[in-house]
């Protein structure tokens, strides 16, 4: 493998399979080695920095992290050549919060993601309706737990699918304050407890599922799960938190959310049970219409995020700075 330094690998990131990471892998595996000769990408947290090196900074936190709070400093600014934010929110709250500048010393590209296959969900009106959540759980699974067992009680056919678990960062000590939570998921009969499982499950799991549940209480700097549901096609319902309403894009079932936990979970509950009687109830699966919104949907966020659209975007880029460098 080249320099794992050139792309950022470092203590912290090395045993992990988050979307952060999982997005700097296959950037760097689609860019041509010319293209990464005399650069260096640092993801996130900033180490060791190379001096004869054109240093692009591609942040996936908040302003509020202290792994990048740094750049409230023009100094520790001016050590990168670029700066790169991985969605339009993500780069205003680095203006508002850390008075960055507007300036062409910054991009927006957003994350890159695999295309998806044709979806492979089954008619929710004679079959299981299937809901997934593949994030950890902090963002929002203690929420989606008691919501969905009301669900049950009204729709005894809907099964929720959970990968979710900090393992996938390698930090397994984490998952220890939600361990009462998972052990709910596992004893009861309509959820399916997965925890940590292969990039490629999760995949699968999303073209088998109807609804991407999602009712997220972390604020997320870009959304690649978000992506990777509506790549597949799922029903994606989530509140107006942070960056999900630029990631979405006006293709989702968005809701309002709240800060206040039950107001949370009650509209949650409402619009997730409306699309589930919905699904069940009437022809909406069959419809031209519907099917076709669904294809739009996947259209729109493989045009947007497939990988054929945001590497030449990181091409041009890096011929750019090495022109102007140079």
């Amino acid at each position: 493998m080249r320099n794992q330094h050139l792309i950022g690998i470092n203590e912290h990131n090395k045993n992990a399979n988050g979307g952060t990471e999982i997005t700097t892998r296959q950037l760097f595996d689609r860019l041509e080695p010319e293209e990464l000769d005399g650069v260096q990408i640092i993801t996130s947290r900033v180490r060791e920095l190379d001096p004869d090196k054109i240093r692009i900074y591609h942040l996936h936190d908040l302003p509020g992290d202290p792994n990048a709070s740094h750049l409230k400093d023009a100094a520790s600014r001016d050590r990168f050549d670029h700066i790169v934010f991985s969605s339009n929110w993500q780069y205003q709250q680095f203006r508002n919060e850390l008075g960055m500048p507007w300036s062409s010393q910054c991009s927006v590209i957003e994350t890159g993601v695999e295309s998806f296959p044709a979806p492979q969900q089954q008619d929710p009106r004679t079959n299981p309706i299937k809901l997934v959540y593949t994030s950890t759980p902090h963002r929002g699974l203690e929420l989606l737990v008691p919501v969905f067992e009301q669900l049950v009680h009204h729709y005894p056919f809907v099964e929720l699918h959970v990968y979710s678990t900090f393992k996938l960062y390698g930090w397994p000590e984490r998952d220890q304050p939600y361990e009462e939570l998972f052990e709910r998921c596992r004893q009861h009969p309509n959820i399916h407890y997965h925890g940590l499982s292969t990039h490629e499950n999760v995949r699968q799991a999303y073209l088998n599922s109807h609804i991407f549940a999602y009712p997220s209480i972390w604020p997320e700097t870009s959304c690649r799960c978000l992506i990777e549901a509506m790549m597949a096609g799922c029903l994606c319902i989530h509140p107006n938190l942070a960056a999900l309403p630029d990631t979405a894009g006006g293709m989702t079932q968005m809701y309002d959310g709240d800060v206040d936990p039950q107001a949370h979970a009650t509209t949650f509950f409402q619009r997730l049970a409306t699309v589930v009687e919905t699904l069940r109830t009437t022809d909406l699966w069959e419809s031209s219409s519907f099917q076709s919104g669904r294809t739009f949907q996947r259209v729109y966020a493989h045009r947007r995020f497939g990988w054929n659209a945001i590497v030449p975007r990181w091409s041009s880029l890096i011929q750019h700075l090495k022109g102007q460098l140079s």
